[in-house]
């Protein structure tokens, strides 16, 4: 019986959940479908965004790792890592290796400000940040000095509250964590004694989880402070709106009860004023970057005051203030990279797709390619969101496969664009009876990284830790060393 062969591109949350999805769904179709899924990546480490985008003093959220790791293990799952597509191969490779692709490559990259001196040096996407402290194998960390005083964070989610928490907790509490040596040598010698976290709306817009937002208040050695005049919600908001929401949104109300302690607290200092604190953490509102100053490098970020207008709408009020800092992190959302050859959408940074089926630029679907997680919908939800969003893609892949629908089923809007995999006797079929997606491979020379090299990967990290005397595991954090773990020749 020939197995239904797919690839899913991304190795993360919206990958994994996806493999996973197929497993259990393929097993439930009458009659079953033989389902084997490779995973490729174009890291030699998997996990992505749980990797590579938590913090590593969350490791409730790292667990995560745990429950992904058995989809990684089941038998009909295989790791590839260490594939670039659109370098090492195409999509037209993979599209006629596979019997369907999915992508879920996740969104990698941060939005722009759009504001004159952005691209100074010491202005910096937050992404750049979050892949230095997460040990990405894409950063070099002697390349990030850690040598301002004062940084600003642009944002109010939850990567802004994790940026501003690094940034200010005391390094020594990262001794324990997975944390790379390097990074923590640079956290170390940091000089950053006061962070801003800075949004254009007011509290009761804040994207950040309650929990998330107590964190910063228990940091030793950290004084918060925040404006009293910023946390009222009327001055800034006519509409009332803002008032509604603390009142009748659970959530927005948990935040609100924090920030408006902090003020009270900051209001018995006076505002600004920290007594005896190492660092100091200024939570800010209604302010809108319109400018980073120079001129060689970053020294200072001019900051508009906003409000609400009779329409709900941010505008601004003319009035500005200068505030100094030697880094400016933006954290205002993230956007998908484009993947060579594959559709994409460049207004909404996504793959153009009806249910997770991939759309041609004229709106018609794209047999065998699909699309999970943030590529599919955006940089919304949390990880567990994906799950569901790629349920929702391996049901439309299979839906395809099925060749029509059946009695008293609803009629399927594109059946039979997928072959089902024979299932009469006989030896085992290429998806398109030719040459596999591993024999490419080894005739271009590519050697993958396997599972079973990522275990390897793992034990050098837990080996790393107890010569450091640091914890459970040291991430590796550079392409040499996780290839050198791996007994593979570094990448040229």
């Amino acid at each position: 019986m020939r197995k239904l062969q797919v690839a899913v591109v991304g190795s993360g949350p919206a990958g994994l959940y996806t493999a996973e999805a197929l497993i259990k769904q393929a097993a439930v179709l009458d009659p079953p479908c033989a389902m084997q899924v490779d995973v490729l990546d174009r890291l030699p480490t998997p996990y992505g965004l749980v990797r590579y985008g938590v913090a590593p003093d969350h490791k409730s959220i790292k667990s995560i790792a745990d429950y992904l790791r058995g989809v990684l293990e089941h038998d009909s799952v295989s790791f590839i890592g260490g594939v670039h597509l659109g370098e090492d191969v195409t999509r037209e490779d993979l599209l006629a290796s596979y019997d369907a692709v999915v992508y879920a490559t996740g969104a990698m990259r941060d939005r722009r400000l759009g504001i004159p001196g952005e691209d100074l040096p010491g202005s910096v996407a937050a992404t750049d940040f979050v892949n230095l402290y997460c040990g990405h194998p894409d950063v070099d960390p002697g390349t990030f000095a850690l040598d301002a005083e004062s940084v600003a964070v642009i944002g109010v989610g939850n990567v802004a509250v994790d940026v501003a928490r690094i940034l200010a907790r005391n390094p020594e509490d990262l001794r324990e964590t997975d944390v790379s040596q390097p990074v923590l040598d640079a956290l170390m010698a940091s000089k950053v004694r006061e962070v801003h976290l800075i949004g254009r709306r007011g509290p009761a817009q804040a994207k950040f989880t309650t929990k998330e937002l107590r964190e910063l208040g228990e940091l030793d050695g950290v004084e918060v402070v925040v404006y009293g005049g910023e946390v009222d919600l009327d001055a800034f908001d006519p509409t009332g709106g803002s008032a509604r929401l603390a009142e009748a949104d659970r959530h927005v109300r948990g935040n609100y009860t924090v920030i408006r302690d902090w003020a009270g607290r900051s209001a018995v200092k006076g505002d600004g004023e920290v007594g005896g604190a190492a660092r100091k953490l200024t939570v800010r509102f209604w302010l809108r970057p319109t400018e980073i100053h120079g001129p060689e490098r970053t020294s200072a970020l001019t900051l508009e005051r906003t409000r609400l207008d009779s329409d709900g709408r941010l505008i601004g009020t003319g009035s500005f203030e200068t505030l100094p800092a030697q880094l400016v992190l933006r954290s205002v959302g993230y956007q998908s990279v484009p993947l060579a050859g594959v559709p994409f959408d460049d207004r909404s940074s996504v793959v153009p797709n009806a249910e997770g089926r991939v759309l041609a630029p004229d709106g018609t679907v794209l047999p065998g390619e699909y699309v999970a997680g943030w590529l599919k919908r955006g940089p919304t939800g949390v990880i567990g969101t994906n799950k569901s969003d790629a349920a929702q893609t391996v049901r439309s892949l299979l839906a395809d496969l099925a060749g029509g629908p059946g009695p008293d089923e609803v009629q399927l809007p594109r059946p039979g664009l997928l072959r089902y995999p024979e299932t009469g006797p006989g030896p085992a079929a290429g998806p398109r009876d030719g040459p596999g997606f591993a024999e490419l491979l080894a005739a271009r020379g590519i050697r993958p990284v396997s599972y079973a090299d990522w275990q390897k990967i793992e034990t050098a990290e837990k080996e790393l830790a107890a010569s450091l005397r640091r914890g459970s595991r040291v991430k590796l954090s550079s392409r040499e060393e996780l290839h050198r773990a791996c007994g593979l020749d570094a990448p040229a």
